[in-house]
């Protein structure tokens, strides 16, 4: 039921996205949201399989329509005025590229680990943590190895602390040998997730690649292939959550660089290991869970933190990737040169934010629990399995 759900919803929406293209390009009628919910009672007179969806459901299929448009037109006035972006005209859908459906206020009740849905009925969950907050909004979702999630939108009361007086404090350099490198030399290593299965994933896709489509065997193919996509992606979330989660706990100021990582990924020789490693993503965990601990993140300019010298602040003749050993010709400061810039880049942060003293961090020995081997499992859950 499910299953047929997401069909109908997903037909839905390339039929009003086809009604939308061919009146632009025949009569040049721009026809909206509105105009558009509107049809759907006569729709349901045509197709009957859509009486069977709960009419909220349907309603958001259209409103995730005209925001896909305004998407679009919010991108072509940006090129407009030079902001150089890929256009990107909404697409119709297929089975794999349409993957949720919302009940976006009502038509859900939860229950004793229990989820009763409107039109469909009652679906046991897996409940991992009791619901905070009034529940604004549901998303059932499927994921590619055709596992169900039930994510709920809830709305709280929270109010964030004020910032920490700064204590611990901590300087990072972020890489791709290692990690991350801190201003007292501690080194986390790059985990390289899909880097290590990339051997196993070639060999199942070159396998997948043999297969009939359409056949029993492809889809058996098709779902190893899924499933080591989504072993690698949970692996990567569990390293960065715990790694954030770490560094929050033991700092009151995290100091590092502001990186432009989407200039970064045309690097066609590092793409892949900077796409691997994920730093976007942990940025944006190490920030979310910052801001609700009250600590402090500094991001600062990366310009020369790896060719200053940490002691002197001379900056030597620019070193090439290769260079692992920082030296300075002036102070004769000989330092790992991912330490180095850490350390210039906590110096950065500590001018920014007012804080004098370097001395201060107090961070010694703070990351060596954070091994991959050593670290406890996550409590914080965010879908909730059917």
């Amino acid at each position: 039921m499910i299953e047929n759900h997401l069909s109908v919803c997903f037909w839905l929406y390339n039929h009003f996205l086809e009604e939308r293209k061919t009146l632009y390009e025949s009569k040049k009628i721009k026809i909206s949201c509105y105009d558009q919910i509107k049809k759907i009672p006569k729709l349901k007179k045509e197709r009957l399989e859509l009486v069977e969806v709960y009419s909220q459901t349907l309603q958001d299929v259209v409103r995730r329509l005209d925001k896909a448009f305004q998407n679009f037109f919010r991108r072509v006035e940006g090129n407009k005025n030079g902001k150089r972006q890929k256009v990107g005209y909404p697409r119709f859908k297929g089975y794999w590229r349409y993957d949720s459906f919302t009940y976006p206020q009502k038509g859900f009740k939860l229950k004793n680990n229990k989820l009763n849905l409107t039109k469909i009925g009652g679906l046991k969950i897996r409940l991992h943590r009791e619901l905070e907050g009034k529940i604004k909004t549901l998303i059932i979702r499927r994921s590619r190895t055709n596992k169900w999630y039930a994510c709920f939108s809830v709305e709280i009361n929270k109010v964030l602390p004020k910032k920490k007086e700064v204590k611990k404090m901590v300087g990072i350099d972020l890489g791709l040998e290692s990690f991350l490198t801190t201003n007292k030399g501690e080194k986390i290593e790059n985990p390289r997730y899909l880097i290590k299965l990339e051997e196993k994933l070639a060999k199942i896709q070159k396998w997948h690649s043999k297969k009939k489509p359409g056949s029993s065997n492809h889809e058996k193919s098709r779902l190893k292939i899924a499933k080591i996509h989504e072993k690698i992606t949970n692996q990567r979330l569990d390293f960065l959550h715990k790694l954030a989660n770490n560094l929050v706990k033991s700092c009151d100021l995290i100091a590092l660089e502001k990186l432009n990582i989407k200039r970064m990924i045309k690097n066609s020789y590092l793409a892949k290991s900077i796409i691997d490693v994920s730093w976007n993503i942990f940025l944006q965990l190490l920030r979310y869970k910052a801001e609700e601990a009250g600590v402090s993140v500094a991001e600062v300019d990366p310009k020369n933190t790896s060719q200053i010298c940490s002691g002197c602040g001379n900056i030597a003749d620019k070193k090439t990737l290769f260079t692992i050993i920082y030296k300075c010709p002036k102070c004769g400061l000989i330092m790992d040169r991912d330490k180095n810039a850490a350390r210039n880049i906590l110096n950065l942060a500590l001018n920014t934010v007012g804080t004098t003293g370097i001395n201060a961090c107090g961070v010694g020995g703070l990351l060596s629990t954070i091994k991959q081997e050593t670290l406890r499992p996550l409590r914080k859950v965010v879908h909730n399995p059917l």
